[in-house]
């Protein structure tokens, strides 16, 4: 049986249509991961299952009595107490059994007639038996263990919530939801802020959860451990695949392939048809045989250009030293306490850099400093004379929210965007998926997922040498990072990037630094 059913459920804003007269059903087992551009309606569809948006049409049916649990990469707890307070908040019951144990025991301490004892042996009883199906013996050991394997340090249990950092504070939020089980979860974006551990712990997690899931997730890796069906969200529609990401991929290629094949004469006569219309125009103006000829021997391929051509036709014109920047025997310290030591390497043209280690270890730390934002302890970052560095963070604080899209990535003096066409710029910014009529929206009005696309945009086209990125798949639509990937291939300086997405970090990285967590650092080695 279904748990959750939606009917014919259409939804638009403002005159925009995000569902068309869809239908889905979540059924216990079902692992469900949501994909689809920025945009197309993911979370929107998580809210209406929440009761938190209405449909304009259909309606969200619920078996009563399910338990619901949701996670958002926006919940952001914010607390005076602690995040193990609130996870020990979670358990009631085992409090309130613990309690009535404790008025037990008081009676026992008052040396009680044999009727007395009688009673008080068979509420112990019954109590113990209580705390059994409560799981008063075990959740300590189950709160400690979510705790660790998302990465909280003692101090970081014990802080206020309100006191942590807003990607601590997520990860409160996930701990919350997980240690609760319900029987189905709604999650957007949980693999944001985890390290590789705590990706891996999460995943096993998943795959012993025998409830429903629904997840948005741009990680891929995670989407192929994780699930055993994909729903493309696209064109106002939920198109249903059955299997892993990799069987989604395989799947979505065939059926592309199909509808190639299905509409391949109907785009063949509309192109005919669309040149005929034009002829007819331009003769209509000056029908002479000339002009007649010359149309007719006009061959339109009508082919877009390769992902990759518009890439490298924008950065022609960037040239980039062979040295960029020597890192020495730099180390960091938070009061007093190392957090690494002794760090030495080079970054050169063509390096592709990644930062790996769990979290806390120093890698946004280093990067930062790199980035001219954090002051190192000891040794010098000294960059090549005329090298230019930009900072993906630093470009996403920095959007002038009033500014057009259009205007802000090709306004950018000094960048490669001011000194390309228009219609270069444009094709790149289509690449991201930015149609003509988004390119004339204010940046205040896109999603967060759009503002990364933004910033990402204006730091590939910026004209730097070298590009710093911290986690920028976590924001980005899985088309975006794949054109961020091509973009990224074809950069001719170099890039250092802060991720845990395991695809991207295979597909662009040729080197690799590692932390440990424990201050040590691996020397800077080959990609595998």
């Amino acid at each position: 049986m279904s748990w959750i059913r939606l009917k014919n459920i259409s939804k638009s804003y403002d005159r925009s249509t995000i569902f068309r007269d869809i239908n889905f059903k979540l059924t216990a087992g079902d692992k469900v991961g949501l994909v689809g551009k920025n945009g197309a309606g993911k979370t929107t569809l998580i809210r209406m299952i929440l009761g938190q948006e209405e449909p304009d049409d259909g309606t969200v049916e619920i078996t009563q009595d399910i338990s619901i649990g949701y996670f958002s990469q926006f919940s952001e707890l914010d607390s005076d107490k602690s995040v193990l307070d609130e996870l020990v908040a979670l358990f009631p019951e085992v409090a309130e059994i613990e309690a009535q144990m404790n008025e037990v025991n008081e009676g026992f301490a008052k040396s009680p007639d044999e009727a007395e004892m009688t009673r008080l042996l068979e509420r112990q009883a019954e109590l113990l038996e209580e705390q059994e199906r409560a799981g008063s013996w075990t959740f300590e050991r189950d709160i400690d263990t979510v705790l660790t394997k998302l990465g909280f340090s003692e101090e970081h249990r014990t802080l206020p919530i309100g006191q942590l950092s807003g990607g601590w504070r997520n990860r409160a939020a996930l701990a919350t939801v997980v240690i609760q089980s319900p029987q189905v979860l709604l999650m957007d974006e949980p693999t944001n802020y985890l390290d590789i551990e705590g990706l891996r712990w999460l995943e096993t997690w998943f795959a012993k959860f025998d409830g429903a899931l629904m997840v948005i997730s741009h990680d891929r890796q995670f989407l192929d451990a994780v699930c055993n069906k994909i729903v493309d969200v696209e064109n106002n529609r939920l198109y249903e695949y059955e299997g892993s990401f990799a069987d989604f991929i395989q799947k979505k290629q065939m059926a592309i392939k199909s509808l190639q094949r299905e509409f391949a004469h109907e785009a063949e006569l509309l192109a005919f048809e669309s040149e005929a219309i034009s002829n007819r125009k331009q003769l209509a103006k000056n029908p002479s045989k000339a002009l007649r000829r010359k149309l007719a021997n006009i061959k339109r391929s009508g082919k877009p250009r390769p992902v990759d051509q518009i890439v490298t036709e924008i950065y022609g014109g960037l040239h980039v030293k062979d040295e960029l920047c020597k890192v020495r025997d730099v180390g960091k310290a938070f009061g007093g306490e190392p957090l690494f030591e002794h760090l030495n390497f080079e970054i050169r043209k063509g390096d592709r850099i990644a930062i790996l280690g769990p979290n806390g270890s120093g890698k946004t730390t280093l990067i930062n400093a790199l980035a001219g934002d954090e002051p190192v302890t000891s040794g010098e970052i000294a960059w090549t004379k005329g090298t230019t560095y930009v900072s993906f963070n630093q470009v996403v604080d920095d959007l002038d929210l009033s500014d057009t899209v259009a205007h802000a990535v090709g306004a950018m003096p000094d960048s490669l965007a001011f000194h390309a066409t228009k219609k270069s710029i444009n094709r790149f910014l289509g690449l991201f998926q930015f149609s003509e009529m988004d390119r004339t929206r204010k940046i205040g009005d896109l999603s967060g997922g759009e503002r990364a696309r933004v910033a990402l945009a204006q730091c590939l086209l910026s004209g730097a040498s070298v590009i710093i990125l911290d986690e920028p798949t976590n924001h980005l639509d899985m088309a975006s990072t794949q054109v961020m990937e091509r973009a990224l291939a074809h950069f001719p300086g170099a890039v250092l990037v802060v991720s845990h997405d395991r695809f991207f970090i295979d597909k662009v990285a040729n080197r690799v630094l590692r932390f440990d967590g424990e201050g040590n650092i691996g020397e800077l080695e080959a990609a595998i």
